[in-house]
């Protein structure tokens, strides 16, 4: 700041000189320099429009000046995907004695009807319930990976499935991959997805093995990390694993465009378990991963939809990030990759981004252990989100009515796992604590 007030002034101090600011300096300087220019604009949209053109106060201030009434519109770039500096800096800094006891009780930032947009992986990490690793991978692993899965994507098909008596495909295009032959035999013979056994199952590819081992470390070092400093006492949830997460299958999204995108859902954990971690690498084209809070209803028959209560939160995911969706991920909150009107081509995969969630499949949740409904099919899992009644415990009920042509029968039973997330047919894994 001393350096900028004691800068020499040229002769003339129009508005030219006052942008010509140096890149290096602070933002809190360019945020001041752009208030003064424009006193009616809020500190946020301030913000909004600096971290869109990438620090520039004069592209900022240009763009600014188009926005107002009478101006010559010109199109700003939206698909910019930059970096801010911490939310830190323009929210009170709460100390550690002042942190929530649950991550359920953690104050957003985010307000109803809006979209936070967050960068910064301690403010993600202090804001949602993930993590996330910038440049992950070695640069030439990145490539390699994201090029062989480009030609595994050329192969890839929609997934269909029933949607209020609708078949309807997924909007965007995926695979499936195991460790082994073997597990690809028995993932076709034993397992369903959205009532249906799958087909088209493969081996984990060269690149991925290659990354598999990258990710296992850097996850449970997240997990590790996690609990340490956002988990009441520095221990883990209710009904989480204790056990080191082992990514055994990952499945394969590509997104073709901008337009390619995925609802808002929460994963099952019918194969994972319960409280769940989810390695989910992102290679190519950047895209807007979103995520809000799920507010429980008191009843069905409440008419009011509290499902953009808490507002979204905006996860910007570049080309080589690793986001880790932790224990309450699933339970507590949905997810979505939301659509964009434009984005910026990646000089390898063009306008496509590949997607990796490696997951941690338990043995004892094979399908030759869990429940089986009416139907004969196994059981699928899954747990009240919106209801205050019951919020919390995890059911298992049937999915067969998922797959077209076919209905689900009324097949419903009370899950029972130990503190460490066991279900209660695994014996040899429940402990006296």
């Amino acid at each position: 700041m001393d350096t900028f007030l004691k800068r020499t002034k040229r002769k003339s101090s129009g508005e030219e000189d006052i942008l010509l600011v140096d890149d290096n300096e602070s933002t809190d300087v360019k945020l001041m320099i752009l208030s003064s220019l424009h006193s009616n604009i809020s500190q946020e949209a301030l913000l909004e429009a600096l971290l869109a053109h990438d620090g520039s106060v004069q592209a900022a201030s240009a763009s600014l000046a188009d926005d107002r009434p009478g101006a010559s519109k010109k199109q700003r770039n939206a698909t910019t995907v930059g970096y801010q500096t911490s939310l830190k800096l323009f929210t009170p800094k709460s100390s550690s004695e002042e942190r929530p006891l649950s991550p359920k009780k953690a104050k957003l930032l985010s307000k109803k009807g809006a979209t936070l947009h967050l960068y910064d992986p301690e403010d993600i990490a202090e804001n949602t319930p993930c993590s996330i690793v910038h440049n992950f991978l070695p640069p030439d692993l990145a490539n390699d990976l994201l090029k062989e899965l480009l030609d595994e994507a050329a192969s890839f098909e929609k997934a269909s499935f029933k949607l209020f008596d609708n078949v309807v495909q997924s909007p965007h295009t995926s695979g499936f991959y195991v460790g082994s032959a073997a597990e690809v035999n028995t993932q076709k013979h034993d397992y369903y997805y959205n009532g249906a056994a799958l087909t088209d199952i493969r081996c984990l590819t060269p690149q991925l093995l290659r990354a598999r081992p990258i990710v296992q470390e850097a996850v449970n070092k997240e997990i590790q990390t996690r609990m340490k400093t956002r988990y009441p006492g520095g221990r883990k949830l209710k009904y989480q694993s204790p056990d080191q997460w082992l990514p055994n299958c990952a499945f394969v999204n590509c997104y073709n465009g901008p337009q390619e995108n995925l609802g808002y859902h929460s994963d099952q954990p019918t194969y994972i378990g319960p409280r769940a971690v989810i390695g989910s690498l992102s290679l190519g084209v950047a895209r807007e991963f979103r995520v809000r809070r799920i507010v429980p209803k008191d009843s069905d028959n409440n008419p009011t939809d509290d499902s953009d209560a808490e507002g979204q939160i905006s996860i910007h995911l570049p080309h080589n990030s690793l986001l880790v969706m932790h224990a309450e991920m699933q339970e507590e909150w949905k997810h979505s990759i939301a659509a964009a009107q434009a984005i910026d081509p990646h000089p390898i995969a063009g306008n496509r981004r590949i997607n990796i969630t490696y997951r941690d499949y338990k043995s004892s949740f094979h399908p030759k252990f869990t429940p089986r409904c009416k139907c004969r099919i196994p059981a699928i899992l899954r747990v009240v989100q919106r209801k205050k009644e019951n919020h919390g415990k995890y059911f298992w009920m049937c999915h067969h009515g998922n797959a077209p042509g076919k209905e689900n029968c009324s097949f419903f039973q009370w899950a029972d796992f130990d503190d460490n997330g066991n279900p209660s047919w695994d014996k040899t894994r429940h402990k006296v604590t």
